[in-house]
């Protein structure tokens, strides 16, 4: 079976769009249908289909596609296409022990750089995490959450560190809606992010450290144990019906 969002006659028309708007609307869709699960990993995306779909010429649709490549949540291979990438338990395991180091770092590098400025920040993006998890919205939460870790990267002035971090978002993004799907979830818990935002403002570089490393060990235990256990990444490709 193919997930490659074929067109359905019952489905929605999709309205032609101003040429300037192709490329963010087709790649706002595409990373939504993938974040729902309705293209599920390593359902290979076929141009032809989708730019009939979306009544575009093939060029802003690469362009778009271009996009979830480089957030990390399409592939292409070589012969073979581009799909949504697949995760492995050693890929989870890859990406959170990448992240304390990552993390690390940047709190490092960041430190010193903690004015007033990235305290009321920090304080807003917890406030809009939280509420996003009260609202029951999956999507914007995991945005949130994305944003409040974010953070650091964008105060520490490293570019390349910025750079890694990007490349690990759309894996992130991609597991955490696949793990809140299958727990009929909206987000992490409420009181999640408490000490780590607590730890990020307060004056111990090394207390931050120490809860970096908890928090994400936290994360990485629940993650293995639950691919282990229901194995996530393996969900029937959707064949049915269009974007919505």
């Amino acid at each position: 079976m193919s997930a490659s969002l074929p067109l359905a006659p019952s489905g929605p028309r999709i309205d032609r769009l101003p040429k300037s708007t192709f490329r963010q609307h087709i790649a706002e869709r595409l990373r939504a249908a993938i974040l729902a699960g309705e293209l599920g990993p390593g359902a290979p995306l076929v141009e032809t289909t989708l730019a009939a779909q979306f009544a575009v010429s093939r060029g802003p649709l690469r362009e778009a596609m271009r996009e979830l490549i480089e957030e990390g949540l399409l592939v292409t291979v070589p012969y073979t296409g581009t799909h949504v990438i697949s995760l492995s338990v050693n890929d989870i395991h890859e990406i959170y022990s990448m992240r304390i180091v990552l993390e690390r770092f940047a709190f490092e590098q960041a430190w010193d750089r903690r004015d007033a400025q990235f305290r009321r920040e920090l304080q807003r993006r917890m406030a809009v995490l939280t509420a996003a998890i009260d609202a029951g919205d999956d999507r914007a939460s995991i945005q949130a959450e994305l944003d409040l870790h974010g953070l650091v990267y964008e105060a520490s002035g490293h570019r390349l560190l910025q750079r890694s971090w990007f490349g690990l978002r759309g894996r992130l993004q991609l597991y955490w809606a696949a793990h809140h799907r299958a727990h009929a979830t909206r987000g992490p818990r409420r009181d999640a992010h408490d000490s780590y935002v607590q730890a990020a403002l307060g004056q111990s570089l090394s207390a931050m450290l120490d809860e970096i490393t908890n928090h994400m060990g936290r994360g990485a235990e629940r993650t293995e144990a639950f691919v282990r256990f229901a194995n996530p990444f393996d969900f029937p490709t959707t064949t049915t019906g269009a974007l919505t």
